[in-house]
């Protein structure tokens, strides 16, 4: 297997990751992995495919706990009041901590006090896919624009849900562009998909992974996606960046977290654990089959990537004035 760049950065920067894992193994009969989405999704899938590889080295044992709901909320509640001990970790993405904070009035945990960073796992691209009720000649972004302001009882874009990141990405398109469509919250991505390849929803914004399949029967098409560079799963795809909107690219990820009281050793532990899976062949190709690009961190780096997400998101969506009842 081909070891990356930045993978051989972090081993040489962090000279723990190169030694055997039972040198930091906790040896635990049992670990959690708590994912606040239900099983069969894209996080899920990734949750279980790390916690094959932290058998036996880490815990004799390690099983994915989805506590669905409130977009992660669940999940992230269940690991504030979990033990401390490295036994209970969660997978959860980047709006639980960039975006929530700044949409909900309430929240039931506090995204810095109450979590510990461990290691960023995955990073991925939204993109913006149309279906069979827009014509075939549309072909970029301004195009698909210019016919939602032409016909604008038909334009309606779906996401997974309101206050979600690609939500926002909708919201703050439409705005950039002058376009003023309208907003069709699902629950979930799957559930807009199916609308979109039906063809009684013109356009979704949705990560990759969820629109692969059915860019490949053909029953949709994606227009852009959303990172600050393209993806290398989609190359030919251009982004929004490209397209005349500078200031909307955006990369979201997965990470793993643990309960504030961690100790540092047992933290360094699962991050050597998570680090060392995320070089393997298999995991790769698994996460390459989801559109999803390996991402491991230090923890500094995971706490970094936090602070920075929140900093931006809360400006971003105080200039919305968008707001979530908890």
């Amino acid at each position: 297997m081909t070891i990356t760049r930045r993978q051989l950065m972090l081993a040489g920067t962090a000279p723990w990751l190169s030694l055997p894992l039972s040198g930091w193994a906790q040896n635990l009969d049992l670990a959690k992995i708590l994912v606040g989405f239900p099983p069969g999704g894209a996080i899920d899938v990734a949750a279980r495919r790390f916690a094959e590889k932290m058998r036996p080295g880490y815990a004799k044992a390690v099983v994915v706990d989805n506590r669905a709901g409130a977009g992660g909320q669940i999940a992230a509640s269940a690991l504030k009041t979990a033990p401390a001990d490295g036994s209970v970790l969660m997978l959860a993405p980047m709006a639980v901590f960039g975006i929530y904070p700044f949409t909900y009035k309430k929240l039931p945990y506090d995204p810095v006090a109450d979590f510990a960073p461990v290691s960023r796992a995955v990073q991925f691209n939204h993109g913006l896919a149309v279906g069979p009720a827009v014509p075939a000649s549309i072909q970029t972004v301004p195009e698909f624009l210019a016919w939602c302001r032409a016909n604008p009882e038909q334009a309606n874009f779906g996401t997974a849900g309101n206050g979600t990141t690609m939500h926002f990405i909708g919201m703050l398109l439409g705005r950039a562009a002058n376009t003023p469509w309208r907003h069709v919250a699902y629950r979930g991505s799957q559930p807009a998909v199916q609308d979109l390849i039906g063809g009684q929803l013109p356009a979704v914004i949705a990560p990759l992974s969820e629109l692969t399949s059915h860019l490949a029967s053909g029953r949709c098409r994606l227009l852009v996606t959303m990172g600050k560079s393209r993806s290398r799963f989609f190359p030919s795809i251009p982004t929004l960046v490209e397209q005349g909107f500078g200031e909307l690219g955006f990369t979201e990820w997965h990470g793993f977290f643990v309960p504030a009281k961690t100790p540092a050793d047992t933290i360094q532990s699962l991050n050597a654990t998570l680090n060392t899976a995320a070089t393997q062949a298999d995991i790769v190709q698994s996460m390459d089959s989801l559109s999803f690009e390996l991402a491991p961190s230090s923890p500094a780096e995971m706490a970094q990537q936090v602070k920075e997400d929140m900093q931006r998101w809360k400006k971003l969506i105080s200039s919305t004035g968008f707001t979530l009842e908890s």
